[in-house]
């Protein structure tokens, strides 16, 4: 069964329209990056998926279920990593991952303790104890340890150092994408996540600007490099972004011949951040 279905959705906060005609699939065993700047509607998406915020029009399904009607049902196929974790100071971690394991079923106390035992983090202390990345590393263990066939993630790795969200990443896809779940990540990293992304979602004031699968893009976008002298002629051929680099000037286009473009400089595909900044500049 498909994990996300929306279609045209819409939100409305007092003068912002924070979701306008948004579309989204997650099919199970796609890891989808939902990316967009600040204010583009991305936590409001996310929020709406989980059934915590109820839409102004659209239609949403997330496994078949009603997001805001059947939440109960939604939880319990579900995990969530908002981009700030709030974890109770005063409890002890030992004692944390007990109370995890008495209210949540699908919760593996084993998986968790094991992804514990590569961190600095010991089962005595207290959460108040721990300095921020713990914290973040703590609250990724336990969200990881949950058995959900969806997993949605806003920020997940914010002040995690360098070699620890590497490690994340990675278990991401030794671990929990190993049963075909669903992953659903936000994040300003995109240079961390590009290489392990299926999809990849560009969400713009509220409308879905680009959809399309990791291999599609590098069929369907080219980015030439070349000198002044080649400008114009690339010009001519509908960039959708033109930049000045250290090495000349870099043109981004969509569904041109790379035999055509070859003509005028060196052709290669771009990253996804730099389609990003393309698709963005195109608007």
């Amino acid at each position: 069964m498909t994990a996300v279905v929306a279609q045209n959705l819409t939100k409305q906060f007092g003068d912002v329209r924070a979701l306008d005609g948004f579309d989204l699939t997650v099919e199970p065993g796609q890891i989808v990056g939902l990316i967009g700047p600040n204010g583009s509607g991305k936590t409001t998406a996310l929020k709406a998926i989980l059934g915590l915020s109820r839409l102004d029009g659209g239609e949403l399904e997330v496994f078949g279920l009603n997001p805001p009607n059947q939440r109960r049902d939604l939880m319990r196929r579900t995990a969530y990593i908002a981009d700030i974790g709030i974890l109770p100071r005063w409890m002890r971690i030992r004692d944390l991952l007990t109370f995890v394991a008495s209210v949540n079923p699908a919760f593996d106390r084993n998986r968790a303790e094991a992804a514990l035992a590569n961190t600095e983090i010991r089962p005595e202390k207290k959460v108040g104890t721990l300095s921020k990345g713990m914290t973040v590393q703590l609250h990724l263990a336990i969200v990881l340890a949950v058995n959900a066939e969806l997993l949605v993630l806003d920020e997940p790795t914010l002040g995690l150092d360098i070699l620890y969200r590497q490690r994340f990443y990675d278990a991401l896809l030794n671990d929990y994408l190993a049963e075909r779940r669903a992953i659903l990540v936000t994040t300003h990293e995109v240079r961390e996540i590009e290489h392990i992304l299926t999809d990849v979602v560009f969400i713009d004031r509220g409308r879905t600007r680009l959809h399309l699968g990791t291999e599609e893009l590098a069929a369907s976008f080219a980015k030439v490099l070349a000198n002044a002298e080649r400008s114009d002629a690339l010009r001519a051929m509908n960039p959708l972004s033109e930049r000045r680099s250290l090495h000349g000037l870099e043109f981004i286009f969509r569904d041109a011949s790379r035999q055509a473009l070859a003509d005028h400089g060196e052709v290669s595909t771009p990253s996804l951040a730099e389609l990003f900044t393309a698709v963005m500049e195109e608007r």
